[in-house]
């Protein structure tokens, strides 16, 4: 083969059609990456400035639950929205205006003076927290190769425990010195990666592929419509409606697990364990030392072992290590160590969110793969409303530890209920829905 047509047939090639990845590749992930990072950091900063904002603006742990659970709730509309943007507009563009929407929320909670003004600057946050995480993830996995998407799909859901131990430093180190207004104020500082984005960023080509092929008029009227239709309405079509409403169960058990586990569990360890403020913050920074392991090594399982397995025993691990820093916890309250231990597996256990998003990839076709993503994982996150307040009704007779307690059930049937998926390592994602085989 020349050169010349060597040149041409590698810029014919799509991303994911790529045998490794490529520095395109690896700037795409590591953008993405970055933008996971500050959308969990600045969602979860607030979990780590309750005891501070509940003292200043004088309002009660079911207020600031309220807060929580409504920036959750707003995350919903933020994944319904930007899904159907980031399908209509194009991956890289909305990436920018999530990342832009949280950042500006942010600021604004530190300019808060009392509870209904913070209500709306976190309502803002959580729309734009809700958009991110679908964008990023669609992007990964439209470009990335089939055999390695889930390692590195898996790899982009580390942003989230780095995001929850940036804002475990920020509040438990710098809060304190700073007060809780500037640690939000100076949290806008991740609208600078818009910057980055503009200008070196790619689009999905596997997105622009699909628009090509619709636009140069070389397909059927059948076919056209059917691509071209509303992608939110798609989900409840009858061709996806199940597969859909599978994938929001499993959305809703897994947010679930994680929301029961984080939203009180650094408040647990300050007003039930007796820990400092600082010291809550360091061990929380233990667990998501796990969960940085845990999503990092959830892809390698899931690409060879499988996604059903790999969801399966990263969940029940999950479980084990909540019973016992909760229910078990006097039982080994005696060898910290022992408890520092299931506070990591508990972390790691979390990496089977390292496998939601190369599933749902595999999932749902180029046309309403971002709607498809972000409307299941935001509309279950969006339901987590009332997680943090049923943890505080719970805590009034068993305890913050007897609410958080729940979330191993939820990790449980979360590791059960995967087996109702097809397994889906090693799918090849093409741009028009009919073209999809797996490898």
């Amino acid at each position: 083969m020349s050169t010349g047509l060597l040149i041409i047939n590698m810029a014919s090639k799509l991303l994911s059609e790529y045998e490794l990845p490529t520095k395109k590749h690896y700037y795409i992930l590591l953008m993405s990456w970055a933008g996971w990072v500050f959308d969990f950091y600045d969602l979860t900063l607030y979990t780590f400035l309750l005891i501070p904002i509940g003292r200043e603006l004088h309002m009660s742990n079911l207020h600031l639950s309220y807060i929580l659970g409504t920036s959750l709730a707003a995350t919903a509309v933020g994944g319904i929205l930007f899904g159907i943007l980031a399908d209509h507009y194009g991956r890289r563009s909305v990436l920018q205006w999530t990342i832009l929407t949280y950042s500006i929320g942010t600021f604004l909670s530190g300019l808060a003076p009392d509870f209904y003004f913070l209500l709306l600057f976190r309502i803002i946050t959580g729309i734009g927290v809700g958009g991110e995480w679908a964008t990023g993830q669609t992007y990964v996995g439209e470009t990335f190769p089939p055999k390695v998407r889930g390692r590195f799909g898996a790899f982009m859901q580390t942003g989230a425990p780095v995001g929850v131990a940036l804002a475990a430093l920020v509040g438990g180190f710098i809060a304190p010195q700073i007060g809780w207004r500037a640690s939000f104020m100076v949290s806008v500082l991740p609208a600078l990666l818009v910057v980055l984005i503009r200008k070196k960023l790619p689009e999905s080509d596997l997105w622009e592929e699909r628009n090509r092929i619709i636009k140069s008029g070389g397909l059927s009227e059948d076919i056209v419509k059917d691509e071209t239709g509303s992608w939110f309405m798609s989900l409840f079509s009858p061709e996806y409606l199940a597969t859909f409403m599978k994938s929001l169960l499993l959305a809703i058990l897994i947010m679930s697990a994680y929301w029961f586990t984080y939203s009180w569990l650094p408040g647990y360890l300050y007003e039930e364990r007796h820990f400092s403020m600082t010291r809550s913050g360091l061990w929380m920074i233990i667990t998501q030392t796990g969960g940085f392991i845990g999503y990092g090594t959830f892809g390698f399982i899931a690409d060879r072992f499988g996604r059903r397995p790999a969801f399966t025993v990263y969940s029940f691990i999950m479980a084990a290590g909540l019973v016992m820093i909760t229910i078990m916890w006097n039982y080994i309250a005696s060898y910290p160590y022992v408890i520092l231990l299931f506070m990591f597996l508990v972390g790691f256990g979390t990496g089977i969110f390292g496998g939601y998003g190369p599933l749902m990839s595999e999932l749902f076709p180029t046309k309403i793969r971002n709607t498809a993503m972000g409307t299941a994982f935001n509309l279950a996150r969006g339901v987590q409303f009332f997680t943090p307040v049923i943890i505080v009704i719970v805590a009034r007779y068993y305890g913050l530890g007897g609410g958080i307690s729940l979330a191993s059930l939820f990790a449980l049937l979360a590791g059960l209920w995967i087996w109702t998926f097809p397994e889906t390592k090693g799918k090849r994602l093409t741009a028009l829905r009919k073209e999809g085989s797996s490898q």
